[in-house]
């Protein structure tokens, strides 16, 4: 015997000891194939049970002649025949009407059975049920044969303590304190109910204090309360579990409580929380109240509906509360009608679990009218009801459900208008509701949740009909749920005689339309949106059959809300590489984890940072503090703890940077050394040292360097001067690490791999990296179990594939390409399992999807590890590299494993044949270790990707001149602008493009000059038109291009191309039309010598008389991104160290006046960076300084004493950056060089 608290070896065979009376089925094939010689081993009549037909409507029914402890099932097939079942469902009742399907999981319900005749296959369920009635419906079968069967099931007897509350009884149990456990009080129960709302315990403390279990809407909530005299089901202190709750089946209850700790356990499903205010175990009073509130003699402030339905085995602290009342023990106190016996329902549950359900019902005739009551639940918003006609008429009527309401619609007589009647709303919802139509005479009236709605005028019904209940498909929708009719009264108004009642077991389920899935009468849909499998805050909604995700203003996309939308990447890195500018973003860096996506700026120099802001970047003057009165300054970062966290994990650098200015403020006491300032970080200790120093240092950066202004202090501030003269920046915290975009490994070996521990899949799990290859196929990941596996590998050079079994069978989703893959460039693969679907994405081509069954298994079980880059049998494997692998949003270090593994390497050269068209404008792709970058130096733009134009502004008078011919040997030149051009080199062609912005006429804008008097002149004329000359002749005048434009000293930007080749010259002006023009001078450009913008200073007798003129005056305004073949002038005039090759003659500045909309700019908002104070001399760092202790912290606050609460301490950035070491520039007279190592 199995009781509560009380488990014992529950594995005897309970079937094979019983009369064959107790064995039932839905047919028989012939006496001697009857259900009663359907026992395990047995070998009488046709040896096993085998119905007239195989198929999926049959079933074989045991009696246990009272409810026990099931453990196990065995099956068999027909003895010596080619009858057996390979797959069955199991259900189980308590009265052999309401019946349940017993699941293995959430969501699986099958169980495998048998592949012979006579192997007994056998199954331990876990957990154990209780039940009286077992019935196994086969679901699949010998296609050679039938379904035969022989059964066992095994298990014990089961001790069962039971009261029947009737809605107003109730029970006291009051106890001693010798009761109750010291450390925590556990109540446990079962119960099993029809109604939707009642109490089922509820206990007291001081001052209002006490908690309450109860059933709201047949959901289990436990409501904590401390004072609170009215308290809300839905408040704070209220937590919720379970659905559907009100089945009419049992459901365990477990709660524990020790001091404000409780754990609410029901069924499989458990919450632990933190009761409200003071509530502990130990405050409460001595005694509890079970089916409603009982309290003699004391005030009630707040009445809930009694519990009417059935408790079983009410246990505290292991004293039987039911045993206690049976015997009348004095700490028990019953209220009102309560029996120890538990009444079952006198309605039937149906369930329609298709839209292809139907019942049909016959009408008994009578005169007086029709009256139908029922009830029903469902979650679809529309569906047909049921319907009633008369056979050889056209009158009747039809109850549909439309968008959550009730439409009766009427079929009424001729000569009549068709009406239809609304009642209800947001009938969907799962919950019970009940149903009442009544047609008299010229009245009809429909009762919805006990409100009416009436109609005057109904057509007559003739005698006698038919009254159905269908799942039928409808305009809109189907219908599946189930319907709980009660009493179904169906009669004819053709008279005045009384009303029949139809009993509604006398129905019948309609032959065509019968569902062939499984039995139609399981009474319950499983709560498919408890618990949630919505991830990242997605709403779920649930149908009959299936569950949805809402996952609009999550950031998440996907059947359960955890693909990560395409606008957020995990890093700035990654950005950079989609060919975005430096501006401010919102990173996701744990992809599918639980983080939300958050700002940051993003600054894409070659190296890019991440730049985290927070509430106090700007320089802050603090004054009068002292060590009684301190000044405390907390930092709030746009991102969390633990956001900050992620960011900091999958950088390859991390640094904070500080500024402290002071006057009159000393960091240490004189006398003692006592710091008088410091700072907290994430680690909560209390840290003494500043930037550019070290932890334990005791000192100050100008201390360790041996430069503070007072050789006696080891710190500029400990001076205390006067004057803001010292001076505290640079890097207050570093880190650096292997980061996570650039992580790789090359695999050189088939039979190489790395290995990690074993991927945590069992309800969801998603994949994401890079991968290059040669090779036509091999495996990237691997990752096993005893029978169930996932993988993902290249089937072929066009084919990715994501294979994976969860039990229902091996799965698998496949992308095709419309080119190879094995192209030896990066190509991404994104791939995700969970519980609605699977989900592959190589690139962006149209991901595939593969739908999962509703009803299938769900869990992902897998015990072996994880294998990247080949398999556990060392076949197949990936020759390649793999970079950037992130399982369920966490990057594995590739690196690391390669280092240790025979036959993989870290890292991966060979980046620019997929990123190196992000080079733009001549720019040329280089490779790097970790990435690429672009090489500007031939280029006329700037930038990450060489798409910034170097623009300069001219002044009045200014010229800057570039010479083409060396001076010095070739030999000597190390500079990348070695000279392009020799001085006796001929060309033939060449190409020009800039861009002008003035107001200025007559102007040059471009000059080209060589050693042997030829010359190339671009001119605004005196009425601002275009003019273009070239003098390629020794003798001839120059070839003079006038181009009509309208004035383009107009104040606005301006861009030219120009493209001679030999003879002929290709003009092309702010993307116009291209004009083409012919040269009569001559064809070569030989010996090209220099060029030259704005004024010209020796212009030779051999220019022409306009361009003189306009070389004398020169130009003023804006020149951009001038490139002369594979120069740029204007470039290595801005920076002359490159080159020296430029000279430059008046104000000729760097500017962004060439700079196109978008291109650069900012999104959002810049980064905000504090300005700084003024020289140190007398400089005042803010207006109005007075001469007492102050300071200043730049980029956060300054203060004397004061603490920084955030990431391993705050600063004013928080920089990232992925790749080699490179100075990192701040704005302001100081430059920091970056931290020492390979990495920044």
């Amino acid at each position: 015997t199995v009781g509560a608290g009380n488990p014992l070896d529950c594995d005897q065979p309970l079937a094979s000891a019983l009369p064959a009376s107790a064995f039932s089925g839905s047919s028989e094939l012939s006496s001697s194939h009857g259900p009663g010689f359907a026992r395990l081993n047995r070998r009488d009549g046709a040896g096993g049970w085998t119905p007239r037909v195989s198929n999926r409507s049959q079933w074989l029914q045991i009696d246990l002649g009272d409810r026990v402890v099931v453990t196990a099932v065995a099956t068999q097939g027909g003895y010596g025949s080619s009858s057996w079942v390979t797959s069955y469902l199991l259900m189980f009742s308590d009265s052999g009407r309401n019946w349940k399907l017993y699941r293995r999981e959430e969501s699986i319900a099958g169980f495998p059975g048998n592949t012979n005749a006579d192997s007994v296959v056998r199954h331990r369920l876990r957990p154990p049920m209780e039940a009286r009635h077992l019935r196994f419906l086969p679901s699949a079968w010998n296609p050679d044969g039938r379904i035969g069967m022989r059964v066992e099931v095994y298990g014990c007897r089961f001790r069962s303590d039971v009261m029947d509350f009737d809605g107003k009884s109730s029970l006291l149990y009051r106890f001693v304190q010798s009761t109750r456990n010291p450390m925590k009080d556990i109540i446990s129960l079962k119960f099993k109910t029809r109604q939707s709302d009642g109490l089922l315990l509820h206990r007291r403390g001081r001052n209002g204090d006490f908690f309450t279990l109860e059933l709201v809407k047949g959901r289990l909530l436990l409501i904590t309360n401390s004072g609170t005299a009215s308290p809300s089901p839905s408040g704070p202190g209220s937590v919720a579990l379970g659905s559907l709750l009100d089945d009419q089946h049992w459901h365990s209850v477990l709660l524990e409580h020790a001091r404000q700790h409780m754990t609410l356990s029901v069924d499989r499903h458990s919450r632990q929380f933190q009761a409200r205010g003071q509530l502990s175990h130990a405050d409460l009073d001595p005694e509890i109240s079970f089916g409603g509130i009982l309290a003699p003699g004391k005030s009630v402030t707040f009445q809930r509906k009694h519990f009417d339905g059935c408790l079983e085995n009410i246990n505290f602290n292991g004293e039987d509360i039911i045993d206690l009342a049976k015997k009348h023990r004095p700490q028990i106190l019953i209220r009102g009608n309560a029996s120890f016996s538990c009444s079952q329902p006198q309605s039937v549950l149906v369930t329609f679990p298709s839209a292809g359900s139907r019942l049909v019902l016959p009408g008994t005739p009578a005169q007086d009218g029709v009256s139908i009551s029922f009830q029903f639940r469902t979650w679809n918003q529309a569906g047909l009801l049921l319907s009633c006609r008369h056979p050889r008429g056209s009158t009747g009527f039809v109850l549909r459900l439309r968008d959550g309401a009730l439409r009766l619609g009427l079929s009424p007589s001729p000569g009549h208008v068709r009406s239809d009647i609304m009642a209800g709303a947001g009938l969907n919802d799962g919950q019970w509701h009940s149903v009442s139509l009544t047609a008299r005479r010229n009245q009809l009236s429909v009762v919805v949740d006990q409100v009416g709605v009436s109609h005057p005028r109904v057509a007559t019904v003739a005698e006698s009909g038919l009254l159905q209940w269908t799942g039928e498909h409808t305009c809109q929708s189907d219908e599946s749920g189930f319907i709980s009719p009660g009493l179904v009264a169906w009669s004819s108004w053709a008279g005045g005689g009384r009303c029949t009642l139809l009993y509604v077991p006398a129905c019948r389920l309609a032959g065509p339309r019968l569902p062939k899935t499984r039995d139609p009468t399981e009474p319950s849909s499983p709560p498919r949106c408890l618990p949630n499998r919505c991830e990242h805050g997605g709403r779920c909604s649930q149908t009959w059959t299936a569950f949805h995700c809402n996952c609009s203003g999550t950031g998440y996309t996907g059947a359960t809300c955890r693909q990560r939308e395409s606008l957020y990447e995990q890093s700035c890195e990654a950005y950079k590489h989609r060919g975005e500018s430096l501006g401010r973003y919102y990173v996701d860096p744990d992809g599918s984890g639980p983080l939300q996506p958050f700002p940051v700026f993003c600054n894409m120099t070659d190296v890019p940072w991440t730049v985290m802001q927070h509430n106090s970047s700007a320089l802050t003057r603090v004054k009068g503090a002292d060590q009684n009165n301190p000044h405390w300054a907390v930092f709030q970062y746009e991102a969390s703890l633990e956001q900050l966290r992620a960011i900091i994990a999958g950088a390859r650098h991390c640094q904070q940077m500080l500024e402290f200015y002071c006057r009159r403020s000393r960091l240490r006491d004189p006398q003692d050394g006592t710091p008088l300032s410091w700072w907290v970080g994430s680690t909560h200790g209390t840290r003494t040292y500043w930037a550019g120093s070290m932890p334990e240092a005791q000192t100050c950066a100008c201390g360790l360097a041996g430069n503070c202004v007072d050789s006696q202090h080891l710190c500029n501030c400990d001076a205390d001067q006067d004057e803001w003269t010292s001076l505290l920046s640079g890097i207050l915290w570093a880190r650096s690490g292997k980061g996570s975009f650039w992580n790789s490994a090359s695999f050189h070996t088939e039979t190489s791999y790395l290995h990690f521990p074993t991927l945590h899949a069992e309800l969801s799990a998603d994949v994401s990296f890079f991968f290059k290859t040669r090779a036509s196929s091999g495996v990237f990941l691997e990752n096993l179990g005893i029978t169930d596996f996932i993988s993902l590998e290249l089937r072929s050079p066009r084919e990715v594939a994501f294979s994976f079994d969860v039990g229902n069978g091996p799965c698998e989703v496949t992308v095709r390409a419309p080119g190879p893959l094995n192209d030896d460039r990066w190509h991404l693969v994104r791939a995700e399992r969970n519980i609605k679907e699977a989900w592959l994405q190589v690139d962006l081509l149209p991901p595939g999807t593969h739908t999962a069954p509703e009803d299938g298994h769900m869990r992902l079980q897998l015990n072996s590890q994880l294998f990247v880059g080949g398999t556990a049998t060392r076949q197949r494997g990936f020759l390649g590299c793999i970079r950037s692998l992130q399982l369920n949003g966490k990057a594995l270090d590739l690196e690391e494993r390669a280092e240790v593994t025979p036959g993989v390497q870290p890292g991966c050269p060979g980046h620019c044949s997929t990123y190196g068209h992000l080079c733009h404008n001549g720019g040329r792709c280089q490779e790097r270790p970790r990435g690429f970058s672009c090489d500007c130096e031939l280029s006329a733009f700037s930038g990450p990707f060489c798409t910034q134009e170097v623009s300069a502004h001219f002044g009045a008078g200014s010229s800057v001149t570039y010479n083409f011919h060396e001076f010095y040997p070739l030999s000597t030149n190390s500079s990348p602008h070695a000279a392009s051009f020799h001085g006796d080199m001929t060309l033939a062609r060449e190409r020009i493009t800039f861009s002008f912005q003035t107001l200025q006429t007559p102007s040059l804008l471009l000059y080209v000059d060589s050693f042997y008097n030829k010359y190339l002149s671009v001119i605004l004329a005196k009425n601002g038109s275009l003019q273009i000359r070239y003098k390629l002749g020794l003798h001839e005048d120059p070839d003079v291009f006038n181009f009509n434009f309208k004035n383009m000293a107009d104040g606005h930007l301006h861009h030219v191309k120009i493209n001679r080749e030999e003879g002929v010259v290709f003009v092309e002006v702010d993307q116009k039309a291209l004009s083409q023009v012919s040269l009569s001078s001559g064809m070569e450009f030989s010996a090209v010598k220099s060029l030259v913008l704005g004024k010209i200073l020796e212009p030779g007798d051999h220019v022409d008389e306009d361009t003189a003129r306009a070389g004398a005056r020169g130009f003023s305004g804006c020149l951009s991104a001038l490139q002369f073949e594979r120069t740029a002038p204007l470039k290595a005039a801005l920076h002359p160290g490159r080159s020296g090759r430029a000279s430059v003659l008046g104000p000729v500045a760097s500017s962004e006046c060439g700079a196109r909309p978008g291109i650069g700019r900012v999104r959002e908002h810049k980064h905000a960076r504090a300005e700084r104070p003024g020289a140190a001399e007398q400089g005042k760092p803010v207006e109005n300084g007075n001469r007492g202790g102050s300071a200043l912290i730049g980029g956060v606050v300054a203060v004397a004493i004061f603490i920084l609460l955030c990431m391993a301490a705050v600063a004013v950035h928080l920089y990232q950056q992925r790749s080699l070491c490179a100075t990192t520039e701040v704005e302001g007279p100081r430059k920091t060089e970056c931290a020492s190592g390979p990495a920044c």
